[in-house]
């Protein structure tokens, strides 16, 4: 349902001048024809989307202004988070009404949550691995051509540089732990917690982003915007559904509406609310349509940083040898394959980005094997197994990439610049 919007869209997102395009008129005008549809939202949409660019998440903030950056201060503000993640807000003594209203929203399910549907997209997540990681990792490059995107990423230093990986991983570990086995409606779950701290980080970042001088908001809206989180969403599902068929994994059409599913509730409780949230595969892909052609490509030195930092902080690292520099060494050719394979060539040749010819090769080679199994994997046994198989895996793979370091969500720092 789309409500009440702010229709002022932000210079950067030039939607009305790129659907004024001959070409993209074009476009229109051939798929009306033919299947009576477009391939873009409607108005209505559309002005919602543009409208969420400015919107942020104000529970969440207010949450921070009075507890973490109130009396309390964040060493205590912290610590009652975490009780309360672990214990329910039952357990704080006194809790201020800004904590009480946030963990109100928070630990309310909406009617349209269906528990199964839910559980059933964290499944898919489950499955695929650590091939989500890859695709995921490799798509989001494509969107730090955007300042928008890039510039609150950059300011912040996570993913640039040599925190590349580092943040790349505590991202890893919050895919991992809101797809684990009932985590998002099991209250004091480490998924639900995660995605509590990942909410509060983000108010931290878009906080001082959005005071920083390098911010533009008349080009951008608001850093981090809902809009912005909506097409995260959107990249953890029918994006990602899509792309992996290149390396083998089979996605069907109803278990990515199973993801849509589960990435919006994720989302509820990530803070996000959207005026218009696409509910099909096709209106995700009109959303994604009407992104790619309004796209600025505006990021500059900050996109060359974060795109050329990701799969360089795959490569091995000094002073490791044996086992787990040939580890780094594979990991860091994969990377460099998947970064080719899900990002557009016109962006990837833009870059320089290190060697993927091997890992393609390699890619190309167990394609079979992998087809192969996600074909048996459809025998309910073997596909119990082969979700354990995977379980593990991932696992395996973020302890060794942390080695020994824990995941802390905490952006409560100054800005690197």
């Amino acid at each position: 349902m789309v409500g009440v919007v702010n229709t002022v869209t932000p210079s950067a997102f030039p939607y009305r001048q790129a659907m004024a395009r001959p070409a993209v008129r074009r476009v229109r005008r051939l798929a009306k024809g033919l299947t009576g549809k477009d391939v873009f939202p409607t108005t209505e949409q559309i002005e919602a989307f543009c409208g969420d660019m400015h919107s942020s998440d104000p529970v969440a903030e207010r949450f921070v202004d009075e507890v973490f950056l109130g009396a309390i201060g964040r060493t205590e503000g912290r610590a009652m988070l975490t009780q309360a993640l672990d214990h329910g807000i039952g357990s704080i003594d006194d809790p201020p009404q800004a904590m009480v209203d946030l963990f109100a929203e928070f630990e309310d399910v909406p009617d349209w949550v269906d528990p199964e549907l839910v559980e059933a997209g964290a499944r898919t997540w489950r499955r695929w691995g650590t091939f989500l990681f890859s695709v995921a990792g490799g798509e989001t490059l494509e969107m730090y051509t955007e300042a928008a995107v890039a510039t609150p990423l950059s300011l912040a230093g996570g993913y640039a540089g040599d925190n590349a990986l580092r943040r790349f991983l505590e991202t890893a570990k919050f895919w991992i732990d809101v797809s684990e086995p009932g985590a998002l409606l099991t209250p004091g779950s480490q998924g639900r917690a995660t995605a509590m701290l990942v909410r509060v980080m983000h108010v931290f970042v878009r906080r001082r982003v959005a005071e920083h001088p390098e911010w533009d908001s008349t080009r951008w809206g608001y850093p981090i915007s809902q809009a912005y989180q909506l097409l995260t969403l959107a990249g953890g599902s029918v994006v990602p559904a899509m792309a992996l068929w290149m390396v083998g994994v089979q996605t069907t059409r109803a278990e990515i509406n199973e993801l849509i599913h589960f990435q919006r509730y994720m989302g509820h409780l990530l803070g996000v609310r959207n005026t218009w949230y696409p509910e099909t595969i096709a209106d995700t892909l009109r959303l994604l349509a009407l992104v790619t052609v309004s796209r600025s490509h505006d990021s500059g030195d900050h996109g060359v940083e974060l795109i050329e930092s990701f799969p360089a902080a795959f490569a091995p690292r000094d002073g490791h040898t044996g086992f787990a520099r040939l580890r780094e060494r594979y990991n860091g050719t994969m990377y460099a394959a998947y970064s080719r394979l899900f990002m557009m060539p016109p962006t990837y040749a833009r870059y320089r980005m290190p060697n993927a010819w091997p890992g393609l090769l390699w890619i190309a080679v167990r394609l079979p094997a992998v087809m192969l199994i996600e074909t048996l994997r459809r025998i309910p046994s073997i596909g119990r197994l082969h979700e354990r198989w995977m379980i593990s895996h991932r696992e395996n793979w973020y302890r060794a990439q942390m080695a020994g370091r824990e995941a802390e969500f905490d952006a409560s720092g100054a800005l690197r610049r």
